[in-house]
């Protein structure tokens, strides 16, 4: 039996405008800064056919997502859907997965904006975990005064990315104009397992979407504005991807890209710039990092909060969690543990298998939004029930492409999450 969701409730504040730059907020960072040249590196010229194979499997996603948070507009997303259509379980599951990759991911994107920073003014890198942290504690503040400014802030900081994109595709185009020919040829560099591979990153690139899914609770018009913000949100990141690796690859070439990703101060897209217009280009794509890593940082601590205050709720976290603040705009006590949580892998240091972890657990936790939404009644279905099917085929498919280490240890998280979940369930029942 579904728990029905104690009140308060949070209040509906987001349009299908400011939904979609939620989600682009929460897209737009690590896979167009930093993805794009690892799968470069792995497909050669054909990434830009793993951008839209990434596009086709995040868009069943999407759909099936969008349709969930339509019918059951609340804070938590799968995690909710997973209680509501099968069973706690699988709520659990996607709520532990969810928590779990996202976690390292936004200290993922506080590091990378303090290695931008410092370097673009030449501050030693010892300092990077301390900006780190910084930047964290004040995204942190700005969360906790609730939604609607913390909307505004994800508004400038979008613009900003956005605008930065826009300079470096303008700026490179006539450069991949005159030589791409020769950086396209052969297009085809690899096996196919490359370009699943790779199709693989680029996927882990658009996963931001679900932000706009687990925000249902504040959005308003939910059927209406979840959709439609999920289906804008990703069209404009495919064609966004797409046009910056086609002028990337164009202009400077795979090899170029894909040395750039080794390096721990520079972007592919920097270096990029910094090849075919200089410095200042150079400068321009490092604040577009830099805002980019910003807004990645923000939307996640807002949608691991939300899930946080769901999983308080159905007391399979501390109480406490659930409680909202004085205006019912923030549940505060869970903004707090997200960003302290965060903090704390801040301070370790050390993430470099966090992508593909990222990329298992994302994997697990949409194959699980994809089988939700395959049991949604007809009259609640706004979609063929092919795309949800395809969805989690692909996702399934995709989650043990990865590493054997990383699914292996993933698998080992879900249990141990799974035996917490048990135990919980027969001390409340005792």
């Amino acid at each position: 039996m579904p728990v029905t969701n104690p009140q308060p409730q949070l209040r509906r504040e987001l349009g299908v405008f400011g939904a979609t730059l939620m989600g682009l907020g929460s897209i737009v960072g690590t896979g167009v800064f930093v993805s794009i040249g690892i799968a470069a590196g792995i497909a050669g010229p054909a990434v830009i056919l793993a951008v839209a194979i990434g596009a086709l499997v995040a868009t069943c996603n999407g759909l099936s997502s969008a349709q969930l948070a339509a019918n059951h507009p609340v804070s938590g997303g799968t995690y909710e859907y997973g209680y509501k259509y099968l069973n706690p379980a699988f709520g659990f599951t996607a709520g532990w997965m969810f928590l779990v990759a996202k976690t390292a991911s936004a200290a993922t994107a506080a590091l990378g904006f303090a290695g931008y920073l410092l370097n673009l003014f030449g501050v030693s890198s010892a300092w990077v975990v301390f900006t780190a942290l910084l930047a964290v504690a004040v995204m942190t503040l700005i969360v906790l005064n609730g939604i609607r400014r913390s909307n505004f802030t994800n508004i400038a900081i979008v613009s900003v990315t956005l605008l930065s994109l826009g300079f470096f595709v303008l700026a490179c185009f006539p450069r991949a104009i005159q030589v791409g020919v020769d950086n396209f040829t052969p297009f085809f560099t690899g096996s196919p397992a490359n370009l699943l591979h790779a199709s693989a990153l680029m996927f882990v690139a658009y996963t931001g979407y679900g932000r706009i899914a687990t925000l249902g609770e504040e959005a308003r018009s939910p059927r209406q504005t979840i959709p439609k913000a999920m289906i804008v949100c990703l069209l404009l990141t495919m064609l966004l991807y797409m046009a910056v690796a086609a002028v990337a690859i164009g202009a400077v070439g795979v090899d170029v890209l894909a040395d750039a990703t080794q390096q721990t101060k520079a972007a592919p897209l920097e270096v990029a710039a910094r090849n075919v217009t200089g410095v200042g280009g150079a400068f321009i794509l490092a604040v577009g990092a830099m805002t980019a890593m910003l807004g990645v940082l923000l939307n996640l601590i807002l949608g691991l909060s939300r899930v946080l205050l769901a999983m308080g709720r159905r007391h399979d976290a501390p109480r406490f969690l659930a409680r909202l603040n004085q205006q019912q705009t923030t549940p505060y006590w869970a903004v707090v543990v997200v960003g302290v949580a965060i903090a704390l892998l801040v301070l370790l240091g050390n993430v470099k298998t966090t992508w593909s972890f990222s990329a298992f657990s994302v994997l697990i936790y949409y194959a699980i939004t994809n089988l939700a939404a395959l049991r949604l009644e007809p009259h609640e279905q706004l979609y063929p029930k092919w795309v949800a099917f395809l969805g989690l085929l692909s996702c399934l498919f995709l989650a043990f492409w990865v590493e054997s280490s990383i699914w292996q240890v993933g698998l080992g998280l879900i249990v141990a999450g799974l035996i917490w979940h048990k135990v919980r369930q027969k001390v409340r029942g005792s």
